[in-house]
């Protein structure tokens, strides 16, 4: 029992609509109701997001006005599914059998450099700060500021541990340093920190470094990044202004327009408190433009039985004419003694049944050629 207990898995979702809880716990439901239910659109696979550009910042195709005419986006279920398991403290995640050198925690104890690069902390923390051809161009030391419990891109870096997040936030050299490097990478993003609550706003220097963000999109992935560390570390508190302040410059301003589908398919999701995502949402959609290409929003509520379906326009379809009523006619005759089947699952059914049932193609399929393949027939009680 022991073994089946250790072995079993936590089932992952397998839909956008499945990884996104922001709206189930809506206790706004007049406010909610009241808004455009848009709903979130069908997810993309996991293959296609990772043949698309996925995170790297590319700014969102340019929609008319119109919703006829614009080009129709999907939610990415690779980002929904990476944050549904940041979120959830990684449900799958096995505990490593090698043991803990809390070496993220000695590395901000300075004690130990960073790998490969043998850099130490205070280094970093005063001599950086200020010198952005370093920041943007070296890619190791990223993934040692900001530890996540997951691998980066540097392997020299190690994943947090449970234990070692406790003995981090323990540790009050450790978050004092924490925040300066916070500190230090909002400003490399021309923000600054304003209080220890994690208040941002614009730095005297902002307008140089939002130009520079909105057209280097690596760091979008960086900051992906930082907002999990900063859950990870104690500091969840500290990820909504930040946020805050993103979507209003990119939706609102218009000084970092690249970044508003990052910052609503990644940094919004990132904070584990589903009120919090809702308020940020709301914000966004006031100011998303074309309205009706937001994605974000609340499912569209289901209608009762006998009423009109979720999505429908609510206008009757015409009347089928005589020929079309005589096709239908035809295809639920021919329907009722054959099986139409795909080319795939019919050579599937193939290799189930040993090729003894005759195919019977759809005229007019791709299952031409197809003759040895299975097609389920036979009565009632036969299965096969």
């Amino acid at each position: 029992m022991g073994n089946l207990v250790g072995s079993w898995r936590f089932k992952e979702p397998s839909t956008v609509e499945e990884c996104d809880s922001t709206w189930e716990s809506d206790s706004e439901g007049e406010e909610a109701a009241a808004e455009d239910d848009s709903g979130i659109s069908g997810s993309v696979s996991p293959a296609e997001s990772e043949r698309a550009a996925g995170h790297s910042g590319d700014a969102s195709p340019q929609l008319t006005d119109s919703p006829e005419s614009a080009p129709k986006m999907k939610r990415s279920f690779y980002a929904a599914r990476d944050l549904y398991k940041y979120r959830h403290s990684y449900p799958n995640y096995r505990k490593s059998r090698q043991p803990n050198e809390y070496r993220n925690l000695r590395f901000y104890m300075n004690k130990i450099p960073l790998v490969p690069d043998g850099i130490y902390i205070e280094e970093i923390l005063s001599k950086w700060r200020g010198d952005y051809d370093k920041l943007e161009h070296n890619h190791t030391y990223i993934q040692w500021l900001f530890p996540l419990r997951e691998q980066g891109l540097n392997f020299y870096a190690h994943e947090l541990t449970q234990d070692e997040i406790k003995e981090f936030q323990s540790t009050r050299e450790a978050r004092r340093r924490f925040l300066a490097a916070y500190s230090l990478m909002l400003d490399f993003y021309g923000v600054k920190l304003l209080d220890k609550s994690g208040n941002v706003a614009r730095a005297p220097n902002w307008q140089e470094r939002f130009q520079h963000l909105n057209e280097s999109h690596h760091n979008y992935l960086r900051i992906t990044r930082i907002l999990k560390s900063l859950g990870e570390l104690g500091y969840e508190a500290f990820k909504a202004p930040l946020v805050r302040l993103f979507l209003e410059e990119s939706l609102c301003n218009g000084t970092l327009p690249n970044m508003q589908h990052s910052a609503l398919e990644y940094y919004v999701y990132t904070i584990r408190l589903p009120a919090t995502r809702r308020r940020l949402l709301r914000y966004a959609r006031q100011h998303y433009r074309p309205a009706h290409a937001f994605l974000w929003g609340p499912q569209p509520k289901k209608r009762a039985a006998g009423s009109v379906g979720a999505g429908s326009s609510g206008i009757r379809a015409p009347a089928p004419t005589p020929e079309q009523q005589r096709r239908g006619e035809e295809s639920t005759a021919f329907s009722s003694t054959r099986i139409i089947l795909s080319s795939h699952d019919a050579i599937m059914c193939q290799e189930l049944a040993g090729g003894r049932i005759k195919v019977c193609p759809e005229p007019g399929s791709n299952m031409a050629g197809l003759q040895g393949a299975p097609m389920l027939v036979g009565g009632r009680g036969e299965r096969n």
